[in-house]
């Protein structure tokens, strides 16, 4: 008997330790937040402003894991088999659905196989050239590139990224012929075109702001519909080239599956973040202006954007089988 009630005991205890568990509040142990391209891009930078916020909020762990490579599918394979608990956050940009129309097999479905928490920021563009480029503005860039044809190489984060889609829709747009060089990430491209192994990025502003005051990128123009009020001496690339206009987001996402409660709760808790003032001043000194929606409208603004990059992959000619 004292065998089976010490069983009982223990059963009892083993019982009330899973409950205890499952009712703790989430989060209850570190968060990973899995970052699909390297240290020191816009993607980084943006999920280390939010993330460090969040996790003083909440007082608990996230922790920034970058996985770069193919585009940031390999992150996002990574994310797509792992629990769907809500301790494992994706953050990614409109390259996860712009890669769904490039790639004629993807390790995952984008549109089925996560969910979108919330957007986090809007993402405006800049153009920028090695210093040594004897251009100056957009109409300078445009011609030497027309006098030029194939001998400009433009960098970005890889095929269907931001930096590639931006350019090559400008390329089309105009008629030009430029040559397309993919690194790692947006940081990577930078680096190169710093050390002059391209002339060219259009990228994301937050990529080039550290390098600007030192002057190894000169900036030409930004790829929004107005001008920058963090740089209003530089043009927007639609005041040359009429209707011309780029602009992307970053967005946290989460296995699907994942159950709702812990959606609303991140989704709640990143809002707050975003509305911080110094979280906010931050992402705005960089044009990184705070974007956030419910699952809900992020879910409708994602589907729309999976149908419009449909055509903005279709023009950029780029297909990987």
């Amino acid at each position: 008997m004292s065998t089976i009630r010490a069983l009982g005991a223990f059963m009892a205890l083993v019982i009330f330790a899973v409950g205890a568990a499952w009712s703790q509040p989430y989060p209850a142990k570190p968060v990973r937040v899995v970052v699909v391209f390297p240290p020191g891009g816009a993607t980084d930078i943006v999920a280390r402003f939010v993330f460090t916020k969040v996790a003083e909020q909440l007082n608990q762990q996230f922790v920034i894991d970058n996985r770069a490579g193919a585009g940031g599918m390999i992150g996002a394979a990574m994310v797509a088999k792992t629990p769907p608990d809500g301790y494992t956050l994706m953050v990614y940009s409109q390259t996860l659905l712009a890669n769904a129309h490039l790639y004629e097999k993807q390790p995952y479905d984008a549109m089925k196989d996560f969910i979108g928490v919330t957007a986090l920021t809007r993402l405006v563009g800049m153009l920028g050239v090695h210093p040594s480029m004897p251009v100056r503005t957009t109409k300078d860039f445009i011609a030497l590139a027309k006098a030029r044809p194939g001998e400009i190489f433009y960098g970005s984060a890889g095929i269907g990224a931001f930096q590639h889609l931006s350019m090559s829709s400008l390329a089309v747009k105009l008629g030009l012929k430029m040559n397309h060089v993919p690194f790692k990430g947006g940081a990577p491209a930078v680096v190169a075109l710093m050390g002059g192994e391209i002339h060219s990025i259009l990228t994301p502003v937050a990529e080039l702001y550290p390098h600007l005051k030192s002057r190894r990128v000169r900036p030409i123009a930004v790829s929004s519909e107005t001008r920058a009020t963090q740089f209003p001496e530089v043009p927007t690339i639609g005041e040359t080239v009429k209707g011309f206009e780029f602009t992307s987001w970053f967005g946290t996402f989460v296995p699907a599956g994942t159950p709702k409660p812990i959606v609303d709760r991140l989704n709640a808790e990143i809002k707050k973040a975003l509305a911080d003032p110094d979280v906010a001043a931050k992402l705005a000194a960089q044009t990184l202006d705070p974007m956030y929606m419910t699952p809900e409208d992020f879910a409708k603004h994602l589907k729309f954007e999976y149908d419009r990059l449909k055509q903005v992959v279709k023009d950029s000619g780029a297909r990987i089988e």
